[in-house]
């Protein structure tokens, strides 16, 4: 039997994914995107919910001499937040100056990645908001399980993470982190996130731009509106 994808493409699957949100009876909720692939999706979220839209973006700190090997990580907003792998921490014993310099550094290319996306605007507070984070998918869950421990930390809410598809036991591992998880499906064997998209094209930065811009345009007419 061939194998049909649950979604024909990111905005198909956002529109499903808030239908789903939507039941949450949220209030005053800001979604999040991680970027790329998670923009299309999460922008149709946050049309759905008439929510504000901001991004989140995730930056590994590399171990002194194994940039592949992630001591921590930085996760962006108004008040960006610092989490360290502690087990790994202790087994290398990097310099707090080391772990301070890394840290610049990955905000550096934060800051870089949101002006280029976002231009001037800055990131929209988090602290008592309902935050729905949002993905186009879930495959290991590393990213997500830093961005997830960064918008607690940041003093959300309410923390939901949305997401059209993911594996059972990684879903399973992150409930802890959220005050609820909502995920569409939830395939066996899982193979990857694109086989569940009909088209899972990249998502290119003039589209998130497109994207942010649109919704920061639908925000600003609904507020003029009330």
């Amino acid at each position: 039997m061939l194998h049909r994808p649950a979604f024909a493409d990111r905005h198909d699957a956002g529109r499903k994914l808030a239908a789903a949100v939507r039941r949450e009876r949220l209030r005053d909720p800001l979604v999040l995107a991680l970027p790329r692939g998670g923009v299309p999706v999460a922008y149709e979220v946050a049309h759905a919910l008439h929510a504000d839209l901001d991004l989140l973006v995730v930056r590994k700190l590399g171990a002194p001499g194994y940039e592949e090997l992630g001591i921590g990580a930085v996760v962006d907003g108004d008040d960006p937040q610092l989490l360290l792998n502690e087990d790994v921490v202790r087994q290398l014993a990097p310099s707090p100056d080391y772990i301070r310099h890394e840290m610049q550094r990955q905000l550096k290319e934060i800051e870089r990645r949101r002006k280029a996306y976002l231009g001037e605007r800055s990131p929209i507070p988090i602290r008592g908001r309902d935050v729905v984070l949002v993905d186009d998918g879930i495959a290991t869950g590393g990213t997500i399980r830093a961005a997830l421990r960064g918008v607690r930390k940041a003093g959300a809410a309410r923390l939901i993470l949305a997401v059209p598809v993911a594996p059972a036991d990684t879903l399973a591992e992150l409930r802890g982190q959220a005050d609820a998880v909502i995920c569409l499906e939830t395939p066996y064997p899982f193979h990857a996130v694109g086989a569940h998209y009909a088209d899972f094209t990249q998502t290119s930065d003039d589209e998130v731009v497109a994207l942010m811009d649109r919704a920061a345009a639908e925000r600003r007419d609904a507020v003029a509106e009330d």
